[in-house]
């Protein structure tokens, strides 16, 4: 387990005011259900696409970020600069990182896929090459390189899914820290609403006119397909829109 810093606060230029919407949308209409009452957070400015290129940088600290499942380390470049990246498992603070294509394969490295070999395990992959990574983020997860096939690098995901991505996009070596972050229990419920989640009421406890499942007299059940509150199936049916141009890059659909 990493010692975190919990006694320093984060770098003042790297953090902004995080913005409460309560769920929710540009309209003002709540279309997140179920979110609001959170504690002030800032935010905190994290480098997803690492493009300080050919530059070595020093990691200072490993800190908590409120915003995410993953904690976060703080680098300096040699001209001074400071960034936050997604900290990964077994970075230590004074440990030397670099992103660039002739970088070594070590643990906080940034290169391009066509330069890691089959077998390494890598993070905050790009979907599209300059992009920024948006892939593989999350405390604990990784993806592995399987295969390389022309302009694509085959990856299988934390999910079981394999994918292919092109050689040019950028991706981090090493699986992100925290792992242990799945076995956190929240304790109580004054935690969960400090987190900004608000509590979720059961349908058959409501009014008719709130959810399909309320009324009745007494302790009564559902007394139909389930549904959701606005009248929508809530079992087993699929809402997603077919993306054709996704599944083409998909070789190995996720484990169910």
């Amino acid at each position: 387990m990493v010692q975190l810093n919990s006694s320093q606060k984060p770098e003042k230029k790297l953090t902004v005011i995080l913005k409460k919407h309560s769920g929710r949308d540009a309209s003002g209409k709540i279309s997140v259900r179920h979110q609001g009452k959170r504690q002030k957070r800032f935010y905190r400015m994290v480098d997803f696409s690492r493009d300080k290129r050919d530059m070595e940088a020093k990691v200072l600290r490993v800190e908590y970020d409120p915003n995410r499942n993953a904690n976060i380390a703080l680098i300096e470049y040699k001209d001074g600069e400071k960034r936050y990246i997604l900290h990964p498992s077994k970075l230590k603070v004074g440990s030397k990182v670099i992103s660039s294509e002739k970088a070594e394969i070590e643990v906080g490295n940034a290169l391009i896929l066509n330069n890691i070999p089959v077998g390494i395990e890598v993070h905050n992959i790009e979907l599209y090459p300059g992009q920024g990574g948006i892939m593989v983020r999350g405390a604990g997860t990784f993806a592995s390189v399987v295969a390389k096939d022309g302009h694509y690098v085959h990856l299988k995901l934390s999910s079981g899914e394999v994918r292919k991505f092109h050689k040019n996009c950028w991706a981090t070596i090493g699986r992100i820290g925290n792992i242990e972050h799945k076995e956190r229990v929240i304790g109580n419920a004054g935690r969960k609403r400090l987190m900004g989640i608000r509590p979720t009421v059961r349908g058959v406890a409501q009014n008719p006119r709130s959810h399909p499942h309320g009324g009745g007299e007494g302790r009564s059940g559902e007394g139909m397909h389930p549904k959701t509150p606005w009248g929508k199936s809530a079992r087993g049916t699929r809402t997603r829109s077919k993306k054709k141009w996704s599944s083409t890059l998909i070789l190995a659909r996720r484990k169910k």
